[in-house]
């Protein structure tokens, strides 16, 4: 059913989180699949072109299957343990898991699966160069703010940390569907704006808008590099703005 992708290579044991989850051996990949829900099947195998490039560029990714109940869970995001990458699916007894994907008709589902995917790699890659919550190089952060409490001062910092990893994310994922389905950018930016112009609390972690809306044209992101790499023009000039 997942012949393309590599789950004989990337599944981990329980140890490497906080939280029990199922262990999927190499040794056991038929029995590994066969534990699988029919979302999480489909998820990943909407992931696959996505997890097979994390192979060939060698990062370090594992995939961790949340087995308990985790409502209002994120269906993916992207952990680090012991130099590694876990993307971990929440998905079992998490009701909303697929809120994200609400409206859009099942066939068009894959490709912003797919998506979600990258903007989770590119977390991955950003950790595996060592640059993760860095500024690039030549950008100082300017801080103007004030408060008594240093706890509020040091939430905020964090705050703006996370708002560029996530705004990094979103152009690495919408690079990668100009590179890989370049007919289905438009449709993928336009779900991606919806999605961020949701966001309740401006200037929050997930607060992407400015970069989102610089990506608005996929002909910006150079074809000749890594999503990553193609990423960075637009991720620098949206930390000016």
């Amino acid at each position: 059913m997942l012949k393309s992708l590599p789950l004989a290579a990337a599944l981990v044991a329980a140890a490497a989180l906080p939280l029990q989850a199922v262990e999927l051996t190499p040794q056991r990949t038929s029995q590994a699949t066969s534990q699988l829900t029919p979302q999480e099947t489909r998820w990943l195998h909407a992931a696959a072109p996505v997890l097979n490039y994390s192979k060939q560029i060698a990062l370090p990714v594992d995939i961790v299957v949340q087995p308990q109940a985790n409502p209002g869970a994120v269906p993916l995001a992207m952990g680090f343990a012991r130099g590694r990458c876990k993307l971990v699916l929440s998905m079992r007894g998490n009701p909303d898991a697929e809120q994200v994907l609400a409206g859009v008709p099942a066939v068009d589902q894959p490709r912003l699966i797919e998506a979600m995917a990258a903007h989770e790699l590119a977390h991955c890659w950003r950790y595996a160069q060592g640059e993760w919550h860095a500024l690039p190089a030549g950008f100082v952060e300017v801080n103007r703010e004030s408060a008594r409490d240093p706890g509020l001062l040091a939430a905020s910092k964090a705050m703006r940390e996370t708002r560029r990893e996530e705004g990094f994310a979103d152009l690495a994922a919408l690079a990668w569907i100009q590179r890989s389905h370049p007919a289905d950018y438009e449709r993928v930016h336009d779900w991606l704006s919806a999605v961020r112009e949701a966001v309740v609390t401006p200037n929050s972690g997930h607060d992407t808008r400015v970069w989102v809306r610089l990506a608005e044209d996929g002909a910006q992101f150079d074809p000749g590099v890594t999503p990553f790499e193609a990423a960075q023009a637009l991720w620098q000039k949206g930390l000016v703005q």
